[in-house]
């Protein structure tokens, strides 16, 4: 209940010398409580005087602080709210893009095994051509066959004793004539060799030391494919080299 009026009464008694607490206790002590007190109420008035527009802006901040705190709750509220359906929506997301992820890697593999079948198709009707023309070329071969064969069977029994010219007189001259005359079909210029024997197995026979011509790889023909046993006659010595290399795995007797 004090006031500023109070105040301003009682101020000219603050300002006589008297009129502090060691006079006061001179005189009574209850005026010196009295006295002491008169002057904490005024400055407890000057410092209230102050604090309670801090107490009201304080009660006022605290309402507008409260009321802060209930928007933000409500805000966090919808902030929880939108999250969940944000981290729903990013969970779709993730799955959406990974089966996008999936499916761009199946079309990139299916793409690859298309330009693969594409190429390998593209390869193919190149050699349509080729198997064609080898299909017919067989069926002629097969009918050709029995001709062949007795060609290579006649070189295997009977040209062994001689030399190149006169084999190919037994083959050109005699052998075809007679084929052309029974009406035999047969190849024409047939290799024997290539008929006979394979290429990796002339090269093993070269490495064995047998020459690499024609009459020396015939007569390697002769000695392995013939029924009857060979009899070289060898005065190179070549033949018998051979003969020794080539059936050394197998421990020849000599």
């Amino acid at each position: 209940t004090i006031n500023e009026e109070t105040v301003e009464l009682v101020q000219p008694y603050f300002e006589m010398e008297d009129y502090t607490l060691q006079h006061g206790k001179k005189v009574c002590g209850n005026v010196a409580g009295l006295l002491s007190w008169t002057q904490a109420m005024v400055v407890f008035y000057g410092v209230n005087r102050e604090v309670l527009p801090l107490k009201a802006n304080l009660a006022k901040q605290e309402g507008r602080l409260k009321v802060a705190n209930a928007e933000k709750e409500k805000a966090q509220a919808e902030l929880d709210e939108k999250q969940a359906e944000l981290d729903k929506v990013q969970a779709k997301f993730d799955a959406a893009m990974k089966e996008k992820m999936d499916l761009e890697n199946d079309a990139e593999t299916c793409k690859r095994k298309m330009q693969a079948a594409s190429a390998l198709i593209d390869g193919l009707s190149g050699e349509k051509v080729r198997w064609t023309q080898q299909s017919k070329e067989f069926k002629s071969q097969i009918n050709r066959l029995v001709g062949d064969i007795l060609l290579c069977t006649g070189f295997l029994s009977y040209c062994g004793p001689f030399n190149q010219d006169f084999r190919n007189l037994l083959l050109k001259d005699l052998w075809e004539t007679e084929l052309r005359a029974h009406k035999i079909p047969f190849s024409e210029n047939l290799n024997l060799i290539s008929m006979l024997v394979d290429q990796p197995t002339i090269s093993e026979w070269n490495l064995q030391g047998l020459p690499g011509d024609h009459l020396s790889i015939q007569n390697g023909i002769i000695c392995t494919k013939a029924s009857r046993y060979p009899l070289l006659v060898d005065p190179q010595t070549q033949g018998k080299t051979w003969v020794k290399n080539k059936e050394q795995d197998n421990e020849l007797q000599v």
